[in-house]
């Protein structure tokens, strides 16, 4: 992939605020709808031709619905239209010999800047039939639909459309119909470098929220709950005029409660009402949706008891046990290993230094638990099949999410760090968008 920066007034004026250590400024709808659809220009013309040409594809369908979008057509509309009109069909042509793809839309409108109609229905009332004209006219060797066994997220394309698929093409054409889910998966998981500048302060907007939440201005010990606390950060999100893509959570460790169980941890129902107190390690799991790209969070806080100045030094200690699990994982990431191999690699490694872990770290971008290479899930941890034995490819980011479960004396029993930071691959390192935390946040 071509690797270009554009580095717009924009963002530039972001960066300014990064630096100064304030809120980032979100931009105003008009401003996202520009950034998006310039982005969607730069993918079309960087990403699209290497994917094509690295599956040996030469014509990717993309056919859905009004209200029953594929998902990969949702990442190819301009940021005006919220969803397809009527039946939008776009068809992506590679001619080869390096010349530019063909990028048309067999519809009664342009779609967006990127895709010209090549549809004229007082010519040919039959928008099926117009298609296959294109098709004949092409004559490519492998045409790509969006059905997939493994990924949902390549899965888009409904059983009608395909069989009106097939019953407008020749026996010729029909023949020559493949998956499109390594495809698919290539244009989701992708990441550019534009996108990456401006991912940095999705991901600070991310942390803002999360330290916001987790203060005095917030939390006033004996008196908040933890539920109290996940419903101020879903209308922070919104007064920010933002969304969320899963409801946060909030969790309590103590050292009166019984041990950890994870499942419960993570249940989004029947959660209990928990007061929080002093001396109390609490655990957010937070993501927010910004310019078409998502977030995934996990990071922990202390409550200090009346005298503390600082964190205990047990759990200093309990997070950089975590730190090391997540420095465990990511240094075992390569280019076309397997997120299979680079769990069983990286669980080993942690065993062999007294660990206990857990991980289950997933791809983001487009979706907050997107296309691309699986590592684990908390109850598959001896690998996940299908999405797990998708390889890792360059450019690609993930949510390096995990856990550590660290015995505490002074407790009587383990302490989980659960740990989630968003992260960026580039083939040859793993960093971390907007770094992660190695130190508690405390409160007061």
């Amino acid at each position: 992939m071509k690797k270009r920066l554009f580095l717009t007034t924009i963002s530039l004026a972001l960066l300014v605020q990064f630096a100064q250590g304030e809120m980032p400024k979100v931009l105003s709808m008009k401003q996202r709808a520009e950034v998006r659809d310039r982005w969607l220009k730069e993918r079309v013309e960087t990403v699209l031709p290497d994917l094509l040409r690295r599956e040996k594809i030469d014509m990717w369908l993309i056919i859905a619905r009004e209200y029953n979008e594929d998902p990969v057509i949702r990442t190819m509309l301009p940021a005006t239209w919220l969803n397809a009109r009527r039946r939008t069909i776009l068809v992506i042509y590679d001619p080869g010999k390096n010349k530019p793809l063909e990028t048309l839309a067999v519809a009664r409108y342009d779609v967006g800047e990127v895709f010209k109609k090549a549809w004229e229905k007082e010519k040919q009332p039959d928008q099926w039939k117009r298609l296959s004209e294109l098709i004949a006219e092409r004559n490519p060797k492998k045409i790509a639909v969006n059905r997939s066994i493994e990924y949902g997220l390549s899965d888009g394309l409904a059983s009608t459309e395909y069989e009106t698929l097939n019953a407008v093409l020749s026996l010729k054409y029909q023949k020559r119909i493949v998956s499109g889910e390594k495809l698919a998966v290539g244009w989701l998981e992708t990441r550019t470098s534009s996108e990456m500048v401006v991912y940095e302060q999705i991901c600070r907007i991310a942390h803002e929220i999360i330290k916001e939440g987790f203060s005095d201005k917030v939390i006033q010990a004996g008196v908040t709950t933890t539920d109290e606390v996940v419903w101020w950060y879903r209308e922070r999100i919104r007064e920010l005029k933002l969304i969320t893509w899963f409801h946060p959570t909030v969790d309590i460790q103590r050292a009166e409660t019984g041990s950890f169980d994870f499942l419960t941890t993570f249940s989004k129902t029947d959660r209990p009402q928990n007061v929080i107190m002093p001396g109390d390690v609490l655990h957010v799991d937070f993501g927010i949706t910004y310019l078409g790209l998502n977030t995934d969070t996990q990071e922990h806080a202390y409550v200090l008891r009346k005298g503390e100045t600082e964190i205990p030094g047990y759990l200093k200690k309990a997070l950089a046990q975590g730190n090391r699990l997540q420095d465990i994982l990511t240094n075992s990431f390569k280019v076309g290993r397997t997120g299979n191999q680079v769990l069983k690699r990286s669980l080993d490694q942690a065993k062999k230094e007294g660990i206990k872990p857990m991980i289950y770290t997933h791809p983001i971008g487009f979706h907050g638990h997107a296309a691309g290479t699986t590592i684990g899930m908390w109850d598959s941890q001896g690998g996940v099949p299908g999405h797990g034995d998708y390889p890792l490819h360059a450019n690609t980011a993930y949510s390096i999410e995990l856990n550590a479960k660290i015995q505490v004396d002074e407790w009587g029993k383990e302490v989980a760090i659960m740990l989630e930071q968003d992260a960026f691959f580039d083939g040859k390192t793993v960093s971390y968008i907007d770094g992660r935390q190695t130190e508690w946040i405390l409160i007061p």
